[in-house]
């Protein structure tokens, strides 16, 4: 199975992740919703102002879906340069 990363840099990005994620599970929202333990509705609103969950809510939504966190330095332009040689 192949492994996409994405580099995340605003909470929009992260709710257009978390949907693509549930979607290509093929789950619908109430279906998400029921193994969080969250309404249907509480997910919609998630998925569309992923700001609002806690770190607590995003770890345990990462979980259901199969999704892993990760956090590092980013690089700057110049290590990139360098990285893509």
């Amino acid at each position: 199975m192949p492994t996409h990363n994405h580099v995340l840099t605003t909470t929009a990005q992260l709710g257009q992740i978390l949907q693509a994620s549930r979607k290509s599970k093929k789950w619908s929202q109430a279906q998400l919703a029921n193994k969080l333990g969250l309404s249907q509705s509480r997910v919609s609103h998630l998925e569309l102002h992923a700001e609002e969950l806690s770190f607590a809510q995003l770890i345990k939504w990462c979980a259901v879906l199969g999704l892993e966190l990760s956090v590092g330095l980013r690089e700057t332009r110049a290590e990139q340069t360098l990285t893509d040689w």
